[in-house]
């Protein structure tokens, strides 16, 4: 168990049932849950601190492995986070089918179950990694790296990584990539960022998604960018809509950007 957000440990993550797995080669960093350490007051808020520090730890070191061996590559890798329904999966639909003609391109798909989505970014003809967390609630840089091994090589292409929606735990977790974009519904509260301040803090990117509802919706757009720069000054964003295709082009070039700094 995760002592930080409580899901279970990465050591029980799997591939889909029709992809191999990977055995961990080494500690993943995973200490043992809250619940077996027997101590009270401030003596167990230390160990806590101590279990957190020491998850966080082995984590980074695996995605520093990670991110070493993607930028030898020139391998641009996109952490997409969200909260649950916010439109990711048919984004990066749209997203690869337009990219896979211009660079070499691949996705890691993240869900508790199932592999729905690795099989929608199939049909576009991507190789896609369904990796189900279980009872976890976030990917870690664990998993990337297993799922790395069953992906080609891409060399000047681009990592899309798919995150289980939430938009708590990923914000502390480093998978080795070069940025995170996070996918924020206008069918959501515009109020999400002062909610869910980390994670928006944590982006640098947020894709403004499904704008082609908001003439149906009560979603005050210019009052949402205003509470995302209040707690990310530096964040960029953009609209988007997967459905009219309004956007894409910009959020296409955007990668293309980021491409040219690998």
């Amino acid at each position: 168990m995760c002592t930080i957000c409580g899901c279970e440990s990465a050591d029980h993550h799997h591939h889909s049932p029709h992809e191999p797995s990977h055995p961990h080669a080494e500690d993943d960093g995973h200490a043992h849950p809250i619940s077996e350490v027997a101590q009270t007051g401030s003596g167990l808020h230390t160990r806590v601190l101590q279990l957190e520090h020491d998850i966080l730890a082995g984590n980074n070191h695996v995605a520093a492995h990670v991110r070493e061996h993607l930028q030898g590559q020139h391998t641009l890798a996109l952490n997409l986070v969200s909260s649950p329904g916010s439109g990711k999966t048919t984004l990066l639909v749209e997203t690869v089918s337009r990219l896979q003609s211009q660079r070499p391109v691949a996705v890691i798909e993240g869900d508790q179950q199932t592999s729905l989505d690795a099989e929608r970014i199939r049909e576009t003809g991507v190789a896609a990694i369904q990796v189900n967390t279980g009872k976890g609630c976030h990917l870690d840089a664990r998993m990337v790296h297993d799922a790395l091994h069953h992906l080609p090589p891409l060399p000047h292409g681009v990592l899309l990584i798919e995150n289980v929606g939430n938009l708590v735990c990923p914000a502390g977790f480093d998978l080795g990539e070069a940025a995170k974009v996070l996918v924020f519904s206008v069918t959501e509260g515009e109020d999400k960022p002062l909610k869910y301040p980390d994670m928006f803090q944590a982006a640098q990117l947020v894709l403004l998604s499904k704008c082609d509802l908001l003439p149906h919706l009560r979603f005050d757009l210019e009052r949402a960018r205003h509470y995302i720069h209040q707690v990310n000054p530096q964040a960029e964003i953009l609209q988007v809509s997967a459905t009219s295709g309004a956007g894409i082009d910009a959020w296409l070039e955007w990668i293309e950007q980021q491409c040219a700094k690998t």
